[in-house]
């Protein structure tokens, strides 16, 4: 299929870090053909995920405000907003209240993390 819409609803699965309450799920995934990946988040105000880019990636944020802590300082967006993440880049992603956000990474960030020595930071998630 050349064109596709997608929601959160569309996702069958979602993971959720430690016992946080962050909420991650995709909707085009590795095994789409497709070659980035793009998925929803859902993040309760005050919660934190430390990561480090092994892809770049781009943050819609469609509801809140949302935070990304990286070497030269925060960067805050609230919906409408983008924040691009260049891959290499450690970063803590920040919810400064209650955010949803689309996440596209290229490329599949689950491929290019399971890869690269930032592989167990994946262990901190499970199924929701």
């Amino acid at each position: 299929m050349s064109v596709e819409h997608f929601t959160s609803a569309d996702a069958s699965t979602w993971f959720q870090r430690l016992d946080q309450q962050i909420f991650l799920a995709d909707v085009l995934s590795d095994d789409s053909g497709a070659a980035m990946s793009v998925g929803f988040g859902r993040y309760r105000k005050g919660e934190k995920n430390p990561w480090k880019m092994t892809y770049d990636e781009a943050l819609v944020i469609t509801s809140g405000s949302f935070s990304v802590e990286g070497p030269s300082g925060s960067v805050t967006a609230r919906a409408g907003e983008v924040i691009y993440l260049r891959a290499g880049t450690e970063v803590v992603y920040v919810a400064e209240e209650d955010a949803e956000l689309v996440y596209v990474t290229y490329p599949h960030w689950l491929v290019a993390t399971e890869s690269s020595a930032e592989a167990h930071r994946l262990d901190d998630f499970h199924q929701a």
